[in-house]
Order: structure tokens, then sequence, then C-alpha cells
């Protein structure tokens, strides 16, 4: 037997109706179904605090790609980056429903035509959505394309089967967990977001996303009901842990997480297993990230989910790669010599 929370039942809250959607054309419609959240516009203009630029491509006045891009500026470097909390973007394109050889190349042509509207900047890195297959282009204009990696977990099975595919260490910790915790939605952004900032200050932390800009995306994807926070609550009430999810047509995505220093250790991965139960109700794939380390890598893979791959473009000036070797170098030789 599995614990299945009030939270996994519960799926969205109500709330204010969203605003009206933009008007899209018949092509649109198309880019639309393969936006991810992270492409939405109310998305990005919080993100990066309304400092955002949509390259466009017509063709016969119909828009057949898109690909936004955003310019930060740190000291004397200019960097086009995800903004904060934005985990992927990418080019989209409309497929032209020509034979596989012209489709390639219209794909090829159609990303070029993006990509030579980027302004020129110090350092490039998109991390693409993992459906974003378009990397070729990128190549061919001197960027560097690699691959990535993030879990995915099927919606396509039962919740029965997702339990029995969690590694067993971490199912018996989920079951311990379950015993002293009780999983629901939390019922505020500011109780998340008061509880997320307390556990940094604990920790001596500060928010990498900025205080700011996580808590108006948080505050915008439940107004939207485009995402929930659900928490861990001791037998008197308190919340002990907490995760953000995020979700758009195809995707849920595991965003955000916290826990109280003194939380059960089993908490998160409790979260994890209400997120699972979420996703399969709501018929959508959960995606719970990159690999930043090998423990994360252990920490996310004992859930049961695939391995997918998604693409990364980057290209640095020859001055700014020269003096980010230089900083490395310099942070080496301060760390080795802070051990001697």
């Amino acid at each position: 037997m599995f614990p299945i929370s009030e939270a996994s039942k519960a799926v969205s809250r109500n709330g204010p109706a969203p605003p009206p959607r933009r008007v899209l054309t018949p092509s649109n419609l198309i880019l639309d179904r393969e936006r991810s959240i992270f492409h939405e516009t109310w998305w990005l203009d919080i993100a990066s605090g309304g400092r955002w630029t949509l390259a466009t491509v017509e063709e016969s006045g119909t828009i057949v790609g898109e690909m936004p891009y955003y310019v930060s500026r740190k000291g004397v470097w200019r960097a086009c980056v995800n903004p904060p909390l934005t985990r992927t973007l990418g080019p989209l394109i409309v497929d032209s429903g020509q034979s596989p050889m012209a489709e390639f190349q219209h794909r090829v042509s159609v990303t070029t035509k993006l990509i030579e509207q980027i302004p020129r900047v110090d350092r490039f890195f998109q991390v693409f959505d993992p459906r974003i297959r378009d990397a070729v282009a990128f190549s061919l204009n001197g960027y560097n394309v690699s691959l990535g990696f993030t879990f995915r977990i099927s919606c396509e099975q039962t919740r029965e089967e997702a339990w029995r595919r969690i590694r067993k260490y971490t199912r018996n910790l989920i079951v311990k967990a379950e015993q002293e915790l009780t999983v629901k939605t939390v019922p505020s952004a500011d109780d998340f977001l008061n509880f997320y900032n307390a556990n940094l200050a604990d920790r001596k932390q500060r928010n990498a996303y900025g205080t700011q800009v996580m808590g108006d995306l948080v505050k915008a994807f439940i107004y939207r009901n485009a995402g929930t926070i659900i928490g861990a609550y001791s037998t008197d009430g308190v919340m002990v842990a907490a995760v953000g999810l995020v979700w758009d047509s195809r995707t849920m995505y595991y965003l955000l997480t916290t826990r109280a220093q003194e939380a059960h250790s089993g908490s998160i991965s409790l979260l994890i297993w209400n997120a699972i139960q979420i996703a399969i109700q709501r018929k959508l794939v959960l995606d719970l990230d990159g690999i930043a380390s090998p423990s994360i890598y252990r920490f996310l893979s004992s859930f049961g989910g695939s391995l997918d791959q998604r693409i990364e473009a980057e290209r640095m000036t020859t001055t700014y790669s020269l003096a980010q070797t230089l900083h490395r170098r310099i942070l080496s030789r301060t760390s080795n010599g802070a051990t001697l």
C-alpha cells in the first residue's frame, strides 16, 4: 500500500480567472502548443523585469519561428542567458509540412534567422526545453552545442506502477515521513515565501533568484492556476517542507524546494511522491530538472524516472573566455592556499 495525501486529490486551487490570452493566428496556435510555461510572455515579463526580447521570423505575414532572449549586464560583461527561475527556453519553429529533407532545411533556415537577431554579447547560454531539437543551426553559426540531462517521469502509468518504480530505500523513507507528516496545499503564496526566506536566513544564505522576482512569479503562477505549492506539516500544524510546482499543457516542473533544518529526512521525498501523483492525475510529464552533482543524481534517480536529453547552446567571446579561465585559476590558487 502507498500513501496518498489530500494534496494529490485536490490538484488545483480556485482563484480569480486569469486575464484573456492574446489572439493567435492559426500558425501561432501551433507555436502556442509548443511553448513551455517558461516561454510565456507573463513569465518572461516577471522573471526578467520586462527586459526580454522576442526574435521572430515571418513568411507571407505569418510567424513561423520565434525565440525569446534576455540580455543582462554584470560589470563590464553582457550576457544573454535564461532569466531567473526560467529553466529552459530555445527556438520554436512551425513545421512546414514538406518532405523530411525540406523540413530539415526549413528549420535550419528559420533558426539561423532567429540567431542573426541576437545582439552581440560576451556570453550566450541557453538550455532548451527537452522537446526542442533545433541545434544544427547553432553549431553552424559558431555556437558550442552540448547535451544536458533531466529526469522525467511519465504520466502514462498508474499511481501503483509509479510507486513500484521508486527505489525501495526511498519508498521506505516516504512511508516513514508520511507517518509523521501531512501533505496539503499551502494556503497562500506569502506563507510559502516567508517559510522559504526563513529557511535561507537560518542557513545564512541569500535568495539566488531574487526575493522580489521569486515572490512575483509564485504569486503569478498560483493566480493563473499554472502551478501550486504543496507543503509537509508536522502533527502540530507547522510547515516543515514545501515544494513549488508549475505546469504547461504537457509538462509539470519541480521548480522550487525548501525545508526547515529540523524537518524529517524524508519530507522532500514525500512531497515529490505527491507531485508524481498530481502529474499523473493531470496527465502531465513530471520534470525533476537537471543533474548538478552526483548527490542530486542519486536523489532524483531514485524516483523511477527516465533520463532525457536537453540541448545547451553556448558561445563566448575570446576576451570573456580568457577572463573566466583566469578567474578560475585565481580561485583555485586561493582555495589551495587556504588549505595549506
